[in-house]
């Protein structure tokens, strides 16, 4: 008989969170066994993920961060889904092969479209020709998608991401989308029993990036995150499924942005294009420009003769802590064609934005909407309603209103105030405490006290 196994990614857990606040999961770490991970380099989602899932570093499996400069289109590309874009067997095709009899369910997880797992769901807008954006999901096989739906209602998208998200509104809980995820777990366990399932549930990373870690708000979240994990831990394990806890990165507390781009713009180096008025960054005629990442980033050199100017520049630039080239990305398993040329990593309470204008009134109108596919970089002001909007939720009700009769609208009601931000991750090296984790039922003698994570695959591979 196989053994089962439920894996459950907390985003953002770590060890100096689990106190009074979390009584399951301090519960099932004190009655089992708890590992700190030495997190992937850039500590992201999807480099973390990738990792886990393969057993190898950016190197191999070519994720290198949450985005990248494909240098072939000459475009910036964020949070694409197609599973192709990881390179190598996943951890289910390498069960697989052990055992035919072998099932993954993969719900929420990364790159979960056109994968070889057996069950997959993910969030999938639909962008119909007249310009609107519908939000949905994609699943795997396509029969599940309408069936859930009916069982738990839409999924509650604007707690996925965005201003919404970890906020009680009219879309829910605060925590809704983590509840709906864990539903679906529970769903897909009870029609299809897979060997494998991976959960991912986001709910913490909301207010820790929105608020820092520090933040009176951060106690309600952890009970809430708390909550559902523990009912989750008991369910499966009432069904004979073994569960293992974990989590990506720990989120610090950060009070300074870095403008890398216009540290660039100023040396005559980004190329800008007028487009109605407003200003956009045309990579591919850049002699230099950066793709943020939290607190990495990719900086790509279309004229390789500026490199040691670059990197010089970058070296004197306040928030920035080191610069990588070719030796230590090779030495980090980050020598991957995506990767920048060079790699910036900012100082423990700074972090990196993509903004590239100098005058907020040219801004690209995406700015101030969440739109993390037309951005060139990771923009997490998204998660803030703009201060300086008089009234701002009667302007999205109108908005709204707007939608729903037919009519094109921008929902720009997002700030372009970078210091609203508080909190960040990406970087390798992290106060005690700070670490992801990993907690697994029983005294597992085989647990070391830490783990890189690309040791996360094996370990799992031998747990099933």
């Amino acid at each position: 008989m196989l053994t089962r196994l439920a894996v459950i990614n907390v985003v953002g857990l770590t060890g100096s969170l689990i106190g009074p606040d979390m009584p399951n999961i301090g519960r099932f770490r004190d009655q089992g066994a708890q590992a700190r991970i030495v997190p992937a380099f850039p500590a992201v989602t999807c480099t973390a993920q990738s990792n886990y899932l393969t057993g190898t570093t950016p190197s191999r499996h070519g994720i290198v961060g949450n985005g990248w400069y494909d240098r072939t289109l000459a475009e910036v590309h964020f949070w694409k889904q197609s599973n192709h874009l990881v390179a190598g067997p996943k951890i289910w095709d390498a069960l697989r092969a052990r055992n035919p009899a072998f099932t993954c369910a993969q719900l929420f997880w990364w790159y979960n479209m056109y994968s070889t797992a057996d069950y997959s769901i993910t969030p999938r807008p639909a962008y119909p020709a007249d310009g609107r954006k519908v939000f949905d999901i994609y699943s795997w096989p396509p029969d599940i998608r309408p069936e859930i739906k009916r069982a738990l209602g839409e999924f509650p998208f604007p707690s996925f991401w965005g201003p919404a998200a970890g906020v009680a509104g009219p879309h829910g809980s605060a925590d809704a989308a983590s509840r709906w995820i864990a539903e679906s777990a529970k769903w897909i366990e009870q029609k299809y029993s897979p060997t494998l399932s991976l959960v991912y549930l986001p709910h913490l990373d909301y207010n820790l990036q929105r608020h820092g870690p520090a933040a009176p708000v951060i106690a309600a979240d952890l009970k809430s995150i708390d909550a559902i994990a523990g009912d989750l831990i008991a369910f499966f394990k009432s069904r004979g499924v073994r569960v293992v806890l974990l989590s990506e990165y720990g989120i610090g507390a950060v009070d300074t942005p870095v403008h890398l781009n216009r540290v660039f713009r100023r040396e005559g180096w980004l190329a800008i294009k007028e487009e109605l008025g407003l200003e956009l960054l045309d990579s591919g005629a850049s002699r230099v420009f950066a793709v943020a990442d939290h607190q990495i980033a990719h900086i790509y050199l279309n004229d390789h003769s500026l490199e040691s100017r670059v990197r010089d520049l970058l070296a004197r630039q306040p928030g920035v802590e080191s610069v990588l080239g070719a030796k230590e990305k090779a030495e980090l398993g980050l020598d991957h064609l995506r990767a920048g040329d060079l790699i910036a990593i900012a100082t423990e309470r700074a972090w990196f934005t993509y903004y590239y204008w100098m005058d907020d009134s040219v801004a690209p109108d995406f700015a101030r909407c969440v739109d993390i596919h037309r951005k060139p970089g990771y923009d997490p002001v998204e998660l803030f309603l703009d201060p300086n909007i008089p009234l701002v939720k009667l302007k999205i009700l109108r908005r709204l209103l707007q939608k729903k009769l037919g009519f094109r609208m921008l929902m720009d009601v997002i700030p372009l105030d970078a210091s609203l931000v508080k909190g960040s991750h990406g970087r390798r090296v992290l106060r005690p405490g700070e670490q992801p984790v990993l907690i697994c039922e029983g005294k597992e003698g085989s647990l070391p006290p830490q783990l890189d994570s690309t040791e996360v695959f094996g370990f799992l591979t031998n747990l099933l």
